[in-house]
């Protein structure tokens, strides 16, 4: 394994660190491919909502998020063409880690620069799409099952039979 830097932070997403994101995302998420203009449409659409992890020197991890409406997400591998024009919560499209930075509590910080976002757009709810894999973690951060409509449980049936629609109110901030 390669030496970890000593500062290993969160900082904002800029298009320069989009071919690191794709290349971590295409190797984390092997089974949930998304095209590269999904990485770039969605930090154009809403840079505030994307971050990456980095020792200063790779790209560690990523969050992207933005502003989204209702209970129905967005397919798998789908571009947006635009923002929501009235959002009523904040959707938290993709967050990975690098096996090298797991169980390091970097999740926790990126959750709480979602909630951040969430908080300054004024979005009482985070939303997101939780893989079958990932549902556990997701559950285990306070987020709960939506009721979902036919039209959800198709979109959720792109990620896998068992991805499932969570949400939870944004917490208070400090």
């Amino acid at each position: 394994m390669t030496h970890l830097g000593a500062d290993i932070i969160w900082r904002a997403m800029m298009p320069d660190d989009l071919a690191a994101t794709i290349t971590l995302a295409a190797r984390i998420h092997p089974d949930y491919p998304e095209d590269d203009d999904v990485f770039r449409e969605r930090l154009a659409l809403a840079p505030e909502g994307c971050f990456v992890l980095t020792d200063g020197h790779r790209v560690l991890g990523y969050l992207i998020s933005h502003p989204w409406a209702g209970l129905l997400s967005p397919p798998l591998n789908s571009l947006l063409g635009a923002l929501p024009p009235q959002p009523d919560r904040w959707y938290l499209h993709d967050l990975a880690l690098d096996d090298a930075v797991r169980g390091m509590g970097k999740a926790k910080g990126a959750i709480a620069l979602v909630e951040q976002a969430a908080r300054t757009a004024r979005m009482p709810v985070l939303s997101l799409t939780a893989t079958g894999p990932a549902r556990s973690f997701w559950l285990g951060q306070g987020f709960t099952p939506e009721t979902v409509s036919p039209a959800e449980q198709a979109v959720l049936a792109s990620y896998d039979p068992e991805a499932s629609l969570l949400s939870r109110p944004v917490m208070a901030g400090e």
